[in-house]
């Protein structure tokens, strides 16, 4: 790599609206604010809701039943 050229790399906190402070490195050179972490995310909380839709198939078989041809 060349000498000079690339940007430096500290340390920054990321604070996430939860209040949750994260200690991290990056070249951005300032701290961040962050929506969501691991702490408040539904998907790492196990508060995530699961939307079962239906499938195609199902779909499918509600609208045209087991029909015999």
């Amino acid at each position: 790599m060349k000498a000079d050229i690339h940007p430096s790399y500290g340390a920054i906190k990321a604070t996430c609206s939860c209040g949750n402070v994260i200690e991290t490195q990056s070249t951005l050179g300032k701290d961040i604010l962050i929506d969501v972490c691991s702490q408040c995310h539904p998907f790492y909380t196990g508060k995530q809701k699961i939307l079962d839709s239906g499938g195609r198939v199902d779909r499918f078989k509600k609208r045209f039943g087991n029909r015999r041809v």
